[in-house]
C-alpha cells in the first residue's frame, strides 16, 4: 500500500512532462506542416541548382 505514495505523485510527474513537451512541440511549430513529407516522395531530389533556387523561391512565396 505504501507504494502508492510513491506512485501517484511520480505518474503526475511523468504526465506534466508529457503535456509540457506537447506543448513545446506546438510552439515550435512541430505540428504546422505534416502533408510535406508524404509529398516529398513525389518529388525528384535530382534538381538543377537553378530548379532548387526556383523552389525555395516559390515555398518563400507560399508561406
Amino acid at each position: 500500500m505504501s507504494i502508492i505514495y510513491v506512485l501517484i505523485p511520480l505518474a503526475i510527474i511523468i504526465v506534466a512532462i508529457a503535456i509540457g513537451v506537447f506543448f513545446w512541440a506546438v510552439k515550435s511549430n512541430q505540428f504546422e506542416d505534416l502533408d510535406r513529407q508524404g509529398y516529398s516522395i513525389l518529388f525528384d531530389d535530382d534538381l538543377s541548382p537553378e530548379e532548387k533556387k526556383l523552389a525555395e523561391e516559390r515555398k518563400k512565396l507560399n508561406e
